[in-house]
Formats: C-alpha cells, sequence, structure tokens
C-alpha cells in the first residue's frame, strides 16, 4: 500500500508569511518519511467545515503551488486532487500537466473530474455549465489528453472545444504520459470514464465500504465491457488522519489500511488536520509506513 498526503489548507499560525516556509517543512518531511505523493486541490474558495471555517480562508492556486513542490523534491509523485475541468482551457491545462512533469523529472499525475463547487464557480465568474456539459467538457479533455500525449502535434475537435494545432513539444518524462486519474464514483458518467481512459481512480472513504464495494463492482462492469484490464487501474481513495488526543490513533489507522488493502485499494491519500506540527509525519514515517509497505 502507497501512502499519499493530501494539503487541503493553508490556514498556518502566523498567518500568510508562514505558508511558504511551512509548506516547505511539510513536504520535505513528508519526503523523507516515504510518502509516496503530495496532492492539493483545485479550489479558490476553502471547503467551511471541512477545511475550514470560511469560504474565504487562505487558499493556493494548485498547478503553481505543485511546481513549488517539484522544486523541493525528488521522488514524490505531484497531483491536484482534483483538477476541476472548468478552470482552465484544456489545451493549456495539458501545457501545465506537461510543465509540471518535465520540470519534477515525470513526477506529475492529471487528476481531474468535472468539477462541482457551484458558489466557487460563480463568485470568481468562472461560467458553470450544467452537469451533463461538465461531463461532456471532462470527456473531451480526456480524448484530447490521449491523443495529445500519443503523438507531437495534434489537431482536436470535440463536443465543447478545438484545438487546430496543438503541440506536444517538449513531451513529458512520464512513460507513456502522466498518469491520468479521474476523482468520483458516479456509477454511470464517472467510473464509465474511468473504464475508458484513466490509469487511476479516486474514491472518498468517507463514502463507506459498502458503497465503495459497489463502485468497484460498478467499475469492473465498465471494463468488462470496454475490454478494459480492471487490474491495470491504480485503486486510489481521499480520507482524513488526525492523529492527536480524542481523534485517530496508529492502531486504529493501521486497522483502515488493512481493510482498505483487502477491498483493492492500492494508494491511499490522506489529509491531516494537524499536519503543520509535522509529528503525524513523523508517526507515519516511524510507525504507518513499515506496515503499509507489506499490505
Amino acid at each position: 500500500m502507497q501512502i499519499g498526503l493530501q494539503i487541503p489548507s493553508f490556514k498556518y499560525p502566523d498567518g500568510t508569511k508562514a505558508i511558504r516556509p511551512k509548506l516547505k517543512d511539510i513536504v520535505t518531511t513528508a519526503e523523507e518519511s516515504g510518502f509516496y505523493s503530495v496532492w492539493v486541490m483545485d479550489h479558490y474558495y476553502q471547503i467551511q467545515g471541512l477545511f475550514g471555517e470560511a469560504y474565504n480562508d487562505p487558499m493556493l492556486e494548485s498547478y503553481t503551488t505543485l511546481g513549488y513542490f517539484a522544486g523541493l523534491t525528488e521522488k514524490m509523485y505531484l497531483g491536484v486532487l482534483i483538477t476541476g475541468v472548468i478552470y482552465r482551457h484544456p489545451a493549456v491545462l495539458l501545457k501545465m500537466v506537461n510543465t509540471l512533469d518535465i520540470l519534477s523529472g515525470g513526477r506529475a499525475y492529471l487528476g481531474i473530474g468535472a468539477a462541482w463547487y457551484e458558489d466557487e464557480a460563480k463568485g470568481y465568474g468562472i461560467p458553470y455549465p450544467d452537469t451533463s456539459e461538465r461531463f461532456e467538457l471532462l470527456e473531451d479533455t480526456l480524448q484530447l489528453a490521449k491523443a495529445l500525449w500519443a503523438s507531437g502535434e495534434t489537431s482536436f475537435t470535440g463536443q465543447h472545444i478545438a484545438a487546430p494545432k496543438i503541440t506536444n513539444n517538449p513531451r513529458p518524462l512520464s512513460e507513456p504520459h502522466p498518469r491520468i486519474m479521474i476523482g468520483g464514483m458516479g456509477p454511470k458518467k464517472t467510473l464509465r470514464m474511468v473504464a475508458q481512459y484513466a490509469d487511476a481512480c479516486n474514491f472518498f472513504e468517507f463514502a463507506g465500504t459498502e458503497r465503495m464495494q459497489q463502485a468497484f463492482d460498478t467499475l469492473k462492469g465498465h471494463c468488462d465491457n470496454l475490454n478494459r484490464d480492471y487490474d491495470s487501474i491504480e485503486k486510489t481513495l481521499l480520507g482524513t488522519v488526525h492523529l492527536a488526543d480524542g481523534h485517530d490513533t496508529v492502531d486504529s489507522v493501521l486497522e483502515r489500511l488493512k481493510t482498505l488493502s483487502a477491498m483493492g485499494f492500492t494508494h491511499a491519500i490522506f489529509n491531516m488536520p494537524n499536519v503543520y506540527e509535522i509529528t503525524p509525519l513523523e508517526a507515519f514515517a516511524k510507525e504507518i509506513m513499515p506496515v503499509a509497505k507489506e499490505l
């Protein structure tokens, strides 16, 4: 079982001036501790009640932040969990992912989804199409990524976007291309696109084991229909670990990992409310990583 770290909050003691040095401390410690990957959200508003108290809590732009992480690390994979397809033109997004992959030495994921935070989009003046159109745009983007990464230059016309002469120079270093991760558990559209286009899926641990197992069963059905090898898809999930008195313990985290591994997950990504204290990362390094590697 690989372990990843999601950093969804940038509200630290000492305010804005602390963000850069604190992120450096978190990310370099995570790499030294054996974390396989590090992720940030693609949001401009904070998610109230989940990672912050207010929508206007501190929030950084995701790909700029990962560029900083690329310069701080040498081993951890880097990704956005999950890129909202509405926020950037798909051709520009792919150039950004290519750039991240090259400057990180081949460590980028393209984590992507249909976007859901309507208030955020409207607050920033970003068009927020209906659900059907957002999923059509997601499929356009996935098809464009496949076409671009298969060649040095391509022409693409989808349902909502056109890129008549898009180049892939310099090509990403990842072979055959940065891993495509689709986030979400929707049975009809999301999981079908995972089976058709993705290298990895991402589920939400809070959905519960029963619903996650149903999603795996549905994904396998889509794979069978598309003649896709189900086992070739990396199974990841996002959860929260709060190693502190009155919350999670090392033993409870290990039990969760054993359950997740038995279900078929191979990559567990956790956010940690008190990660800025660094001690949770040290606990993972000493007591959780050695066991996780054997799962």
